[in-house]
């Protein structure tokens, strides 16, 4: 061990004493890592898969169902309490009962919280996207388990900001999965000894759960209108959607709106919001009314976790937020796949692989801010209510998960 991971090593470990010694006084979101608990699985005879947050966690679906398919035993592991909230929901669809795929923390990345993980140490660990634990490489590369990322995606911006401890632990990578050519080249300048080009497996995910059974009276209720389903909106774009919602309603004045906001710290606001400004809304996490309550209700809070890629099914038209108040945008697959004319914001950074190809097809529309009310008005004379069922993605953004499979099935151990 030299001077570099000695000092991290000193660092974190000081960290999670005082995280420890003081357990109770901290944020959840630590302690249910200060409580991680590991799994009960034959040594060197399952998969860590970790998956930071939710998106992460909805990414998961198609590489799990593979792996568990294949014979092996998967834990996977998530490091907010969103993100548990949503394993705990997915863990029964993952497992089928075949007691092969368990779930919990993320441990703290020091000694003491990776030693249990390592009592019946992993056959492989995977990261997806951008999961660089310098703790927890050196400790998987000290034991010469295979360490690899896929569908890995690194920006520019965390790359000038990546110091020698993350420098460090991306050497130790065994291999990078990367979701597109400029992710890969910037694991390459990070120090990651082997890259490929996997793809982006969010376009080879698995068709979205249907919703519970109590979609069925809104579906009855609304039928002969058009909706609006506007997902994954930040600070500030509530305001602006439902700005483009009234405009688009002077011409379609029965156009109903589904709002799901991307944070679910933000839902109470939102709810407050449109309380405040009057609306006829329902939150999605209450008790579902019956029709008749729904014929008179024009806004549905989405406010429930999991929901939204299904949710995009029941629009005339969807708005992808996240790209008109900040500069990152979210995944506009989800509608795209639902056969949903889709709108976006110009701040789609984040999706640069996705997006482009979508607009060349015809699939994807960019729109200005201020010219989203009336794009919405364009868009709906020529939707039909509901879209048509079996929309296939563009040829050129299919076939991640294959490629990604092939890449790492080498490194995984035996189920």
């Amino acid at each position: 061990m030299d001077t570099l991971d000695l000092s991290y090593r000193l660092a974190v470990s000081l960290a999670g004493a005082a995280a420890r010694a003081c357990a109770r006084g901290v944020p959840e979101s630590w302690r249910v890592r200060v409580e991680a608990e590991a799994p009960d699985l034959p040594a060197g005879h399952w998969i860590w898969l970790h998956a930071v947050s939710m998106g992460e966690l909805l990414l998961a679906d198609g590489l799990v169902e593979r792996l568990r398919e294949t014979g092996h035993r998967v834990h996977v592991s998530t490091g907010t309490l969103a993100g548990l909230d949503l394993l705990a929901r997915r863990l029964p669809h993952w497992d089928g009962g075949t007691g092969r795929i368990t779930g919990g923390a993320f441990p703290l990345d020091d000694p003491r919280g990776l030693e249990p993980f390592f009592r019946h140490q992993p056959g492989a660990f995977l990261a997806l996207e951008t999961e660089l634990w310098p703790g927890l490489l050196e400790a998987l590369e000290s034991r010469g388990i295979p360490r690899l990322v896929v569908n890995g995606r690194l920006t520019e911006k965390t790359l000038q900001r990546g110091g020698p401890w993350l420098r460090r632990a991306a050497s130790r990578l065994t291999q990078v999965a990367a979701r597109d050519e400029a992710s890969a080249e910037a694991f390459r300048r990070l120090g990651a000894p082997e890259v490929h080009l996997g793809g982006n497996l969010k376009a080879d995910l698995p068709p979205p759960r249907p919703l519970h059974a109590g979609w069925a009276a809104l579906r009855i209720a609304w039928a002969g209108f058009p909706v609006l389903v506007a997902g994954n909106t930040v600070e500030g774009e509530e305001d602006l959607v439902l700005e483009a919602w009234q405009v688009a309603r002077a011409t379609a004045p029965e156009l109903r709106l589904i709002l799901a906001p991307r944070q679910p710290r933000r839902f109470d606001a939102v709810a407050r919001r449109f309380a405040v400004q009057g609306l006829a809304f329902r939150r999605a996490s209450e008790p579902w009314p019956d029709e008749a309550t729904w014929r008179g209700t024009d806004v549905l809070l989405l406010d429930t976790l999991g929901e939204l890629p299904s949710a995009y099914a029941e629009g005339t038209v969807a708005l992808v937020a996240g790209g008109w108040a900040a500069s990152g945008g979210h995944n506009p697959l989800e509608p795209v796949r639902a056969g949903v004319p889709t709108l976006i914001g110009p701040g789609f950074s984040n999706f640069e692989d996705l997006v482009p190809p979508l607009v060349r097809e015809g699939r994807l529309e960019v729109a200005e801010a201020d010219r989203l009310g009336f794009r919405i008005q364009t868009a709906l004379t020529t939707a039909p209510l509901r879209p048509e069922p079996g929309t296939l993605l563009p040829e050129s953004l299919t076939g991640a998960l294959d490629r990604t499979w092939e890449l790492i099935a080498p490194y995984l151990p035996l189920g």
